[in-house]
């Protein structure tokens, strides 16, 4: 039952995290995404460059950049903030939105082109032309926001650096799965990978899902 009630509060931390995560990279990315996917001006080549470089950040580097910066001599330092669920979050976000933003530039890449043009003709505001596309696309731009949320998820190496896997408060399923192998506690790093696997195995099936009504 002990084994249980744990497995079950770094689970409920772990996806409380991830979505906030997620949320918030979506928020940021997916206007941004749209903004590069829709708009043609001088240096958009190199903002999608820089963006999909950074589909490739280390995460520890994510996690390092966002100790210094919440540390008791970084700049947000006064916020108290590092080793709580809340710099996780932060250092997620950083990771999450280039994912966001990059697939759903993709996203509105791949929309056909008479779509917007056919908005415009019948007097579409940015607004409304922008709605259409979102229309069209909605299927990959959800799909889209799943493979943030599966990123965050399996994400440890940041997720230790500024979160110091505190039992209890920052403990989540991929830090908690080293730590106990580190302490040879098996038993505890099996039950706590198998809900990470069923985890990750909902998030491709509902990509697929999500993939295959786009393809549609």
């Amino acid at each position: 039952m002990i084994l249980d009630a744990e497995v079950l509060g770094i689970t409920a931390l772990s996806l409380r995290i991830a979505v906030a995560a997620t949320a918030v990279a979506c928020a940021i990315g997916v206007p941004l995404g749209f903004w590069l996917g829709g708009s043609r001006f001088q240096g958009r080549r190199g903002l999608l460059l820089v963006l999909n470089t950074a589909l490739a950040f280390p995460t520890v580097v994510i996690g390092l950049l966002v100790y210094l910066m919440l540390s008791r001599h970084g700049p947000l330092g006064g916020l108290g903030l590092l080793f709580t669920w809340h710099a996780i979050v932060i250092a997620e976000v950083i990771l999450a939105v280039p994912i966001a933003a990059a697939l759903t530039a993709a996203a509105v890449q791949s929309v056909d082109p008479r779509v917007r043009r056919t908005a415009l003709t019948l007097g579409a505001g940015p607004l409304a032309t922008a709605w259409a596309v979102a229309r069209e696309a909605r299927y990959a731009l959800a799909a889209g926001a799943v493979v943030s949320f599966g990123r965050v998820l399996s994400e440890v190496g940041a997720a230790m650096i500024v979160g110091g896997n505190l039992r209890g408060e920052t403990r989540t399923l991929t830090t908690a799965v080293a730590l106990a192998t580190s302490r040879g506690d098996f038993g505890l790093a099996v039950a706590l990978g198998l809900v990470l696997l069923a985890l990750a195995l909902t998030v491709n099936v509902l990509i697929q899902l999500l993939q295959g009504r786009a393809g549609d």
